[in-house]
């Protein structure tokens, strides 16, 4: 075994006769065995390398730290908000096997046209409860759907398991329809803010590190499973397969449909940008800022 060799896709058949050629003849069931021995196991390639980099990538994972320790001291909810990869609804082929008595027939082809819709889920997860809440769009990833998911969250859930909640810290990629540099975000998040009458702080994750937001590893794997080799032929499917991906560390799933229709293309109100109430920290403030509740005329009275 050479030590610097650190993969290899020959089958062991193919080993086998090379060891032959060697003048070791020896069964595959050997060469099984001598893998194992050597460390030699299948794996998969793990998406851990960043694609990139940036300066203040460390600062702004200690940022991300420091705000943790002190809402989880106030008691304060600290959620990952992402979109899971969206998926086709119909009867087409996907990745995985299922147990089954008899062949399920599929279209031979994975073509969108032949999907009846989608399913789009986002997903918003309570770290210290380990609970994640999925409401499965119908229409489009946009920042509306975004923060009627966590309105959703929030009135449902969230204002029950937090009901002397005074703001909410939300991690979340700096991508998507929770793009950091997109003031159509800003402006639905500060209506959230405004609806819900709570203090929402956003802290992004830096360029490259998505796979750092804890969605992403405590949740997104355990959905993929639930679904992995299922013909998702209705949403209501989806949804009760999602429902499954509960883990033996008390992982929870709880999910909906949303069936609303999202514009796409969206513009920023006229003036928002000039009047903006949204308020960013002083260093690295493209990542961090927090959308504080305005009152309103009624309230003012």
């Amino acid at each position: 075994m050479d030590e610097d060799k650190k993969w290899t896709n020959l089958t062991r058949a193919e080993i086998s006769l090379l060891l032959a050629k060697k003048g070791f003849k020896v069964s595959r069931n050997i060469v099984r065995k001598l893998l194992k021995k050597n460390g030699y196991v299948k794996r998969k390639p793990l998406k851990n390398k960043a694609g990139g980099g940036h300066v203040d990538r460390n600062a702004q994972f200690e940022r991300i730290a420091e705000l943790r320790a002190t809402y989880d001291a106030e008691g304060n909810p600290i959620i990952s908000v992402d979109t899971k990869k969206k998926e086709a609804i119909g009867n087409l082929s996907r990745e995985g096997k299922i147990y089954t008595t008899e062949t399920i027939e599929v279209f031979d082809h994975d073509f969108p046209s032949l999907a009846e819709g989608v399913a789009i889920p986002h997903t918003v997860y309570d770290i210290k409860r380990n609970e994640a809440y999925v409401s499965i769009g119908t229409s489009r990833d946009t920042s509306e759907f975004c923060c009627d998911s966590i309105r959703n969250w929030w009135y449902n859930y969230g204002v029950l398991n937090y009901p002397l909640a005074t703001s909410i810290l939300m991690l979340m990629d700096g991508g998507g329809s929770n793009s950091s540099k997109h003031y159509i975000f800003k402006e639905d998040l500060q209506a959230l803010a405004d609806d819900i009458g709570v203090k929402i702080r956003i802290a992004h994750y830096p360029p490259y590190t998505s796979k750092w937001n804890p969605v992403e590893h405590k949740v997104f794997p355990h959905i993929t499973r639930a679904l992995q080799g299922m013909v998702l032929t209705s949403h209501q499917l989806t949804k009760e397969l999602t429902e499954k991906a509960t883990t033996k560390a008390g992982l929870k799933v709880i999910a909906c449909i949303f069936n609303k229709i999202y514009e796409i293309g969206r513009k920023v109100a006229e003036g928002f940008k000039e009047s903006m109430k949204i308020v960013f920290d002083k260093h690295l403030k493209q990542w961090n800022y927090v959308a504080i509740p305005q009152p309103t005329i009624l309230d003012i009275d």
